[in-house]
């Protein structure tokens, strides 16, 4: 089975303009649909911007908006699979936005919508409601592809459910802020390592008004190392996910079988 050419947008686009991230999106797919690459991925609520505040009621859009028609053709156009973060706005429920990510297949057809189910800060709290769905999946080229976002992949017991629900690599735009550094440079491959999987993992960077994105994206292997690792600026890092190594990986690492969760009931 051929591996999954995975490409990291690390891009803060242009806060509040939509129609500029469309492009600067649809840039980045054609750069890496030209390298290879059979999918990409762009950081927590790139469409919009994050410090959007009072604007993300009027930058939100609903699960099947305009932008979401958008990226389906930029998808399609240029044969590669995209995922991203918007603010969903819920027809269902007025008022209410959630913190959300789309992926759509390298045709177009959406394959994952995802809420954020840990909202970080008084930021997110504000103006954000959670979502309740702890894993969402799909399938990309001979994987099984998962989505969280940003905080999140924090929570061991988050990134274990995928774990144990079958997935490959685990997709997670992220808004990572100043001093949280550890997490890119020591949890991300951490999390991989523990769980055996590809995490892919696509940072905002730079300042954006009261906050102070970090960059340091990274795809991080089963076997704990880095396969592909961003600096501090505007970058499109590309990397493996391999199945081979990664079912060569699960066959020397035992975390998994050797689980006893007879004892762990109480952690619930």
């Amino acid at each position: 089975m051929p591996a999954l050419r995975t490409a990291l947008l690390q891009s803060s686009g242009r806060l509040g303009d939509v129609a500029a991230n469309l492009r600067i999106l649809d840039e980045a797919a054609g750069r890496a649909a030209a390298a290879g690459a059979g999918l990409l991925l762009a950081p927590e609520l790139f469409l919009t911007g994050y410090a959007i505040g009072p604007d993300i009621a009027r930058l939100a859009e609903p699960a099947d908006g305009p932008s979401a028609r958008e990226v389906a053709a930029t998808a399609a156009r240029h044969g590669i699979a995209i995922g991203y973060g918007y603010p969903e706005r819920n027809t269902e429920r007025h008022g209410v936005v959630h913190n959300a990510a789309h992926l759509f297949g390298a045709d177009g057809t959406p394959l994952l919508h995802y809420r954020k189910t840990h909202l970080f800060g008084d930021f997110e709290a504000k103006w954000f409601t959670p979502g309740d769905q702890p894993v969402a999946q799909t399938r990309i080229g001979g994987l099984t592809v998962g989505l969280m976002i940003c905080y999140d992949v924090e929570f061991p017991e988050n990134v274990r459910a995928h774990a144990l629900a079958g997935t490959d690599l685990l997709l997670v735009p992220t808004a990572l802020m100043h001093p949280a550094e550890i997490v890119p440079l020591s949890v991300v491959p951490v999390r991989a390592f523990e769980n055996q999987l590809y995490l892919a993992y696509a940072n905002r960077t730079g300042p954006e008004g009261d906050f102070e994105f970090v960059g340091l994206s990274a795809l991080a292997g089963p076997d704990g190392t880095v396969r592909a690792r961003a600096g501090r600026g505007e970058e499109l890092v590309i990397g493996d996910a391999d199945p081979e190594l990664l079912a060569a990986s699960r066959e020397e690492n035992p975390y998994l079988r050797d689980r006893r969760p007879e004892l762990y009931g109480s952690l619930g």
